[in-house]
């Protein structure tokens, strides 16, 4: 068995990887970029070393500096986790010169399958079923546009050389093929460095199904069942669950040996997955990831194993644990707890989490999670926070117990998407197994509904933290600031921002609280929590202030309001609309206007790449474009000004 093992990855699944290192006798060594060098990977690990600046390109994908920490350390095999190099038949070269293991499959098996284009080409001739499309080399801009008419509209535009959704999109009609074929070539090229594409018939309304593999270096090949990965946002999984639902007997043996098939085909060994469309009683092969996916928990809750486990014991030269994949125990669900908000089109958030629980690990529920409460979610990685894993003996028993962890979830500080995960767990749809790849779009009204105006109690508790004095100890009564007087009550305006709506409460000193909009009370508890004395009723809420927003959170869900200056002039809270910034910071890969330029509402301006997602600035109501800020390639900073517009005529 291995000794010492160099994990070249970051997050939740290095922290996963130690743990089973640990249980395993085996010293863990970690790497770490600038951003890192408190994050909880670093902590755990046996050693730990730096390999760079906070970007990727800096840090995580320096195979030259990982091996050199692998030198460093002693590390006889090197886990690439997923992401970064764990798909890099280069790496898995490099690791091999050097003598060290790399606990994956070999280059060749990666290089046959990081290409959509040959992996497809090979997976025809072994026989297994693949969409009607292009796959060729030809990329000539005209010649794509025919063989789109002859595959028929609608067709899916994919980047040839990656997944995630990156470079992937869907065109209706011919005269949107041009616009579309620019836009994936262009998220093909950032998130791979190769713009190349192929073409597929788009399926109406396809499921994702893959299947987990495994083989060693001795021949034997096995499947461990399938999972069901279709939610879905921004062609990225969201929730995934094992085995998958409502699968007749015969397609489900069919994608079993589909599966074994693939992988024989490039003579693969360790841990892969062959993903699948699937429609009705038809499957075609969609592609092979050849590494650990994120959602391989679900698949250990069913059958009992460690999946890094078997990676280890298989590079080490060991012969699969089992030939033959033992029968799935009950049902298991997954969802991924993201750093952004579902409202603006899953914009990722960054900042600190400024409040962070998870409900404690149970035999039926896992929690997967690479930060705790006080860590920071940055710009530079992918925003996801923490899986949430949870089993049952049937599907309903595991969404019903995914429901009940998702609701002891606390997180503050970052806009999350907890409130669309609880709302996906318990839909009527989702309980009903009715999926397919569409399902968050359809149902979008459902799991992200307009919001709810903020409860008098959510009032009342941002209204108390503008009245108290920031710590719990009353000190000077001369340095109060909740109203008190010498002689005579005073009062108190407080104006508070929900969304459009804005509440100014007066409130009247009487007695230790105040009365008038609202009859309140309460103080601040040890534990930064507020106990809110609201009309003789107390409760204890907690509450998060950044600058002038309050994040109050209640049973019921989170409210952000804003305290006002309540004796500002009319009209300061619309200054400065017209001046377009960076939501977070990014890369800006495309501007699509000029200085003087007339714009209508709706309009897309500038487009920003930032932490694996495109955000489009566009324009909040019509005008003219009267400063540009920015270049297609400058690197810019939360806040920095893109766009600069004037009122039109």
């Amino acid at each position: 068995m291995i000794k010492t093992l160099l994990i070249a990855n970051r997050g939740e699944i290095a922290c996963r990887i130690i743990r089973t290192a640990r249980r395993l006798g085996i010293r863990s060594i970690a790497v770490f970029s600038e951003a890192d060098a408190g994050a909880q990977h670093v902590l755990q690990a046996d050693e730990a070393y730096p390999i760079g600046g906070a970007r990727a390109a800096e840090s995580y994908l320096r195979i030259d500096r990982i091996l050199a920490a692998a030198k460093a350390g002693g590390a006889e095999a090197i886990h690439p986790g997923y992401g970064f190099l764990s798909e890099n038949a280069e790496f898995a070269e490099a690791c091999a010169a050097a003598g060290i293991l790399f606990v994956g499959p070999p280059p060749g098996a990666i290089r046959a399958m990081g290409s959509k284009a040959e992996s497809k080409r090979l997976m025809e001739a072994a026989g297994v079923p693949i969409v009607p499309g292009y796959h060729g080399e030809a990329q000539e801009e005209a010649f794509l546009a025919e063989q789109a008419a002859r595959i028929g509209f609608p067709v899916l535009i994919k980047a040839s050389a990656g997944g995630g959704g990156k470079g992937m999109r869907p065109v209706l009609r011919a005269e949107d093929f041009t616009a579309q074929l620019a836009g994936a070539r262009r998220e093909a090229k950032a998130a791979f460095g190769d713009d190349r594409v192929l073409l597929e018939r788009y399926l109406q309304k396809p499921r994702h199904v893959e299947v987990q593999v495994f083989a060693d270096r001795y021949g034997n090949t096995i499947h461990l069942h399938t999972r069901d990965c279709s939610v879905q946002r921004r062609h990225q999984k969201v929730l995934e669950e094992a085995p998958a639902p409502d699968l007749s007997p015969a397609l489900r043996a069919r994608l079993h040996e589909a599966a074994i098939a693939a992988a024989r085909a490039v003579g693969y060994v360790s841990a892969g997955t062959v993903e699948f469309i699937v429609e009705a009683e038809d499957a075609f092969f969609m592609e092979m990831n050849t590494r650990l996916q994120v959602e391989h928990p679900v698949t250990e809750m069913v059958t009992g194993l460690d999946l890094v486990e078997w990676q280890l014991r298989i590079a080490a030269g060991e012969p699969l644990p089992q030939t033959e994949a033992p029968a799935p125990h009950g049902h298991s669900v997954e969802v991924r707890l993201y750093a952004e908000d579902p409202a603006q089109d899953f914009r990722p958030s960054t900042g600190p989490l400024r409040r962070f629980r998870l409900p404690a690990p149970a035999f039926d529920l896992r929690i997967e999670s690479g930060v705790v409460q006080g860590d920071a979610i940055t710009p530079y990685y992918d925003p996801m926070i923490a899986k949430l894993v949870a089993w049952g003996p049937d599907r309903r028993a595991a969404l019903a117990r995914l429901s009940a962890a998702l609701v002891e979830c606390r997180v503050a500080g970052i806009t999350s998407n907890l409130g669309f995960l609880g709302r996906l767990a318990a839909h009527p749809a989702m309980l009903a197994a009715e999926l397919d790849t569409g399902f968050a779009l359809r149902h979008a009204a459902d799991l992200q509904p307009p919001a709810r105006p903020a409860p008098r109690l959510a009032l009342a508790a941002a209204a108390l933290d503008a009245l108290l004095p920031p710590d719990a100890a009353p000190g000077d009564p001369w340095d109060r600031q909740d109203g008190w007087r010498l002689q005579g009550a005073g009062s108190r305006l407080v104006a508070l921002a929900d969304g459009e709506a804005t509440h100014r409460l007066r409130l009247l000193r009487a007695g230790a609280g105040w009365e008038g909009d609202l009859q309140l009370a309460g103080r601040r508890l040890p534990d930064g929590a507020l106990q809110v004395v609201l009309d003789g009723t107390a409760h204890r809420v907690p509450v998060l202030r950044d600058g002038d927003a309050v994040q109050v959170l209640l049973p019921e869900g989170e409210w952000t309001l804003r305290c006002l200056d309540p004796y500002a002039p009319p009209g300061g809270e619309v200054a400065g609309q017209g001046r377009l910034s960076a939501p977070i910071p990014g890369r800006v890969v495309q501007v699509l206007v000029r200085e003087g330029e007339a714009v209508s509402r709706g309009q897309v301006l500038a487009v920003l790449e930032a932490m694996k997602t495109e955000l489009r600035i566009t324009a909040p109501a019509d005008g003219v474009v009267t400063h540009i800020g920015c270049a297609p390639g400058d690197s810019v900073e939360e806040g920095a000004e893109l766009v600069t517009l004037a009122a039109g005529d």
